[in-house]
């Protein structure tokens, strides 16, 4: 009995090992953790299609949104980890653990990090009728007129809400939070005076800081972007503020080494490319690229940090 055990084991082992070595065999599907249309979509289908020229099958978008994008990230996490369901992971995923009390996956032990992708700044700006041209002039401005300044974001748990937590926590400022559907509504009540600031992805804000009608501070990035070489950082004003929206390739936990080493390879592959590179920056991204360890380690990080900030702010729990 011992025997067959171990031969249907020794069995099972090989069949894996050649299924890895054909990979991939058919067509790959990529879950984007949110509803059609949009940047992130764009994105997605960005990243596929020099990916599946790559490795020679098809990379399918499937849009699965819902629940602030744990319904994907969910089904993902659950899926058979054979290399052929993948999901467009991003920063908003290491929120989660935070930010949510009955989470149904564990960012850091369900997924399988392939590689981080790209990154995005956010954009601080205030509206043109707030006598500030700085970060240290607005936090003085907040001081000086606690609960007046209101600030917009993308909705609750969104990065920009989380920024704007962040800004407060570490300013020692009293700003009042003002949740829109989507960060271009945020922006049109911030240019109309409904709302004083707002953090923002620089495709939003800054066409319309160069047209005059709201006025940049500063970006969230640690150092200076190539997005926007103008303005500085944060972290100048407020040491150790960085908040960055980056995406990238994860899979099931489990997934063969081999199977993710080939993933990882193409990936990289196509963030070398120059059209790849003038796409992305267009969406208001900058490509990073680099190992399956990074990609695990950065939502590790991720995690423990976000954990940190949203419990030191007071975030209620969801």
């Amino acid at each position: 009995m011992r025997c067959l055990l171990f031969l249907c084991v020794a069995l099972s082992a090989g069949l894996g090992g050649a299924a890895a070595d054909d990979y991939p065999s058919h067509s790959i599907r990529l879950v984007v953790p949110f509803a059609p249309g949009g940047a992130v979509d764009s994105l997605a289908r960005v990243i596929a299609n020099p990916l599946s020229e790559r490795l020679g099958q098809p990379v399918v978008v499937y849009n699965r949104g819902g629940a602030g994008g744990s319904i994907g990230m969910d089904e993902v996490a659950k899926a058979v980890p054979d290399g052929y369901t993948l999901l467009l992971d991003h920063s908003g995923l290491t929120y989660m653990p935070g930010f949510y009390r009955n989470l149904p996956f564990d960012p850091a032990k369900d997924f399988a990090g392939i590689v981080v992708a790209v990154s995005g700044i956010y954009v601080l700006a205030v509206n043109n009728d707030l006598p500030v041209k700085s970060v240290a002039e607005l936090i003085a401005y907040a001081k000086a007129h606690p609960g007046k300044l209101s600030y917009g974001s993308a909705g609750v748990g969104s990065s920009l809400h989380l920024a704007g937590e962040f800004l407060k926590h570490d300013a020692g400022i009293d700003i009042v939070h003002v949740p829109y559907k989507g960060p271009a509504e945020a922006a049109t009540d911030m240019i109309g005076g409904r709302i004083q600031m707002m953090f923002g992805p620089s495709v939003t804000i800054l066409p319309l800081a160069q047209a005059g009608k709201i006025r940049a501070l500063a970006v969230t990035s640690a150092k200076r972007s190539t997005l926007a070489p103008d303005l500085p950082p944060m972290a100048e004003t407020l040491p150790g503020f960085e908040v960055i929206g980056w995406y990238g390739l994860g899979a099931p936990a489990g997934t063969p080494v081999s199977v993710v080493g080939k993933l990882n390879a193409a990936a990289n592959a196509a963030l070398k490319l120059p059209d790849f590179n003038a796409q992305v920056r267009k969406l208001g991204y900058e490509e990073i690229g680099g190992s399956p360890d990074e990609a695990n380690a950065r939502i590790k990080s991720d995690v423990v940090r976000w954990t940190k900030i949203i419990r030191d702010a007071g975030i209620e729990q969801q």
